[in-house]
This record gives C-alpha cells, structure tokens and sequence, in this order.
C-alpha cells in the first residue's frame, strides 16, 4: 500500500499534535506547519498527496493558501485540499469553494470524521 504524504497546517499545536497523532497510527506521513506561509513554502518544496488547512491562521488564511496553490505552477496543485473551520456560514463556504477547496470539515470535529473524509479523498 502506498504512503500517502499529508500536508497539515493549523496555528493551534494542540489540535495539530491530536490529529498528527491520528493520521500517524494509519499509516499516513504527516508534515506539520503552524501557518499560511509555511504551507505555501512546504508545497513549494515538496510533493504531497493532499493538503489539510485550517482557515484562521497567521500569515495567510487557509483560503488564501488554498487560492495560492490552485494558481500556482506547483506539482501540488490539483491535489485534494481540506478545510478545517470554525465558520459555516454560507459566504465563507462560498469563499472556500471559490478558492478551490475540495471539502471542509466544521470544528468542533471528531478526528475520526476527519480520518473518514481523508480516506475518502484519497481512494477516490
């Protein structure tokens, strides 16, 4: 079975560390950066084969990294991108979505909703 390269920016560690923890004991390889911008450089360095971006973060929204890779020359920038967020009002789903996001998740979430939708994406 392949191991599937994850990509996981969130500002908050504790979180980070859970969902680290998480993805780990299934077998995916996890990178983690605590802002926009050190995502933007970690996909610029690196390929991944799906992207988890919270939405309030330093440096640059998940939104905005989102909108970065979609328009970007990276070999990164088809891949499947999650957004984790406190906000589900319809202007920021509109938002996400314009952005290119491919599904995002509410806080607060189970890490196993999380798991679920990964696996999702990345079998399909």
């Amino acid at each position: 079975m392949p191991v599937y390269k994850i990509l996981l920016a969130d500002d908050e560690l504790a979180l980070r560390f859970l969902l680290t923890e998480t993805l780990s004991d299934e077998g995916y390889q996890i990178t983690e950066v605590e802002d926009g911008q050190q995502a933007i450089e970690q996909l610029q360095k690196e390929s991944f084969d799906l992207v988890i971006l919270d939405y309030m973060m330093p440096e640059r929204t998940g939104v905005e990294v989102c909108e970065w890779l979609r328009q970007s020359d990276s070999a990164n920038r088809e891949l499947p991108v999650i957004l984790l967020t406190a906000k589900a009002l319809d202007k920021d789903k509109e938002k996400a979505k314009a952005a290119g996001v491919t599904t995002y998740i509410v806080k607060p979430f189970s890490p196993l909703q999380l798991l679920d939708t990964v696996g999702h994406l990345l079998e399909s």
